[in-house]
Parts: structure tokens; C-alpha cells; sequence
């Protein structure tokens, strides 16, 4: 990935917040996302796709991307907002949050994906926009690493899951200990492999 793609979207003045999300496809859980405005005066090696980082790496960037940008938040819909509104909505929902919890006001937000959520200020879609821009990328592995921390402290919490290992994904052993231990409170209700167990 070359440097020049990432700060292709930074090349003017104006304050541009990157937005990902974090936790679309779990069973488990929030939503989470973020919102970055990078400094262009501080600028942050190796930012990435979070998915495409490891552990260790996204930690390290983790606590640099929230030092030296200009402003960053991380949001979230709930579990109930989710089964409420639908995990689409609940995304726009949460990435609406984010860049409203901006301590700065963005004059333009890009977003990860192929839609946008109701913003007070211009925004543009970028698929695949967590690889190719940097302020996107910063706002994936907050997002990221934020609920991955959160999912290793719910596997204290309801042991015998798995959290700390899928994160709430519908991996095979999730789905096993979701039929031996049925689902807890966290559960996302309207995702069908919990929908159907209630429904038994």
C-alpha cells in the first residue's frame, strides 16, 4: 500500500474525518465505531486496515492515533438498538455518534463501505476505504481494538462462550456453546442463529 493513497483525501486544508465500524456481523455485542481527524503535522507510520494488522501492532497505533490526532471518538449502538432498528441502521446509528462526539467539527466525513450515515456536514462513501485512507484506517483499529478489549472482558464475564477467542463471531464453537449454554443477555436476538434458539 503506497503512502500516497492513504493521503490522497488529505491533500487540502480542510478537516476531514475517516469513520469505520467494528461488529457488524457478530451475534454478540455492540456495534463500535470511530471517528478520526488525523494532524497532518503528526503523521502515523504503518496505519492499515485494522484486519490486516496484527495484535501487537494495532495496540502500539492504538494509543499513538489517540495522541496525536486532532480529534477522535468512539461510538456504539447497543445490543437493544440493534434487534430495535436493524444492524444496518444501528451502524449509521452508532457512525453518526462518532463523528457528532468529535471534539472538532469535521468540514467533511469519509466513511468505510458504500453508504453513508445522516451527517451535519458532507460526506462521501469509499469502499474498502480502511486500506486506502489514513484517517479511515486510524478509525478501524480504534474501533477495533476498543471492542476487542470489551469482548475479552465479557468472556470473564460469561465464561464458556469463546468471546475472547471469536469476539462474538458465529464460529462453530460459538454457535456449540450458544446451543449447550443458550443465549445471554448480550445476545443479539434478531440475528437468526439466536432468533432460532429462543424460538425452540
Amino acid at each position: 500500500m503506497e503512502q500516497s493513497g492513504l493521503n490522497f483525501y488529505q491533500a487540502d486544508d480542510r478537516l476531514i474525518a475517516g469513520v469505520d465500524e467494528v461488529g457488524r456481523g457478530p451475534l454478540f455485542g455492540d456495534v463500535v465505531t470511530a471517528a478520526v481527524i488525523l494532524d497532518p503535522n503528526q503523521p502515523i507510520d504503518g496505519l492499515n486496515d485494522s484486519k490486516k494488522l496484527t495484535e501487537k501492532r494495532r495496540e502500539a497505533l492504538f494509543d499513538e492515533i489517540k495522541s496525536k490526532a486532532l480529534s477522535w471518538c468512539v461510538a456504539r449502538a447497543s445490543v437493544e438498538e440493534i434487534d430495535e432498528l436493524n444492524i444496518l441502521h444501528a451502524t449509521m446509528l452508532a457512525m453518526t455518534r462518532a463523528v457528532e462526539g468529535l471534539s472538532v467539527a469535521p468540514s467533511y466525513a469519509l466513511i468505510d463501505g458504500n453508504r453513508c450515515p445522516p451527517l451535519s456536514c458532507p460526506s462521501e462513501a469509499v469502499v474498502k476505504g480502511d486500506g486506502k485512507v489514513a484517517a479511515i484506517s486510524a478509525a478501524s483499529i480504534l474501533a477495533k481494538v476498543t471492542r476487542d478489549r470489551e469482548m475479552v472482558a465479557f468472556d470473564h464475564q460469561y465464561p464458556g462462550y469463546g468471546l475472547a477467542k471469536h469476539k462474538g463471531y458465529p464460529t462453530s464453537a460459538h454457535l456449540d456453546a450458544l446451543k449447550q449454554l443458550g443465549p445471554t443477555p448480550l445476545h443479539r436476538r434478531s440475528f437468526a442463529p439466536v432468533r432460532q434458539l429462543l424460538d425452540q
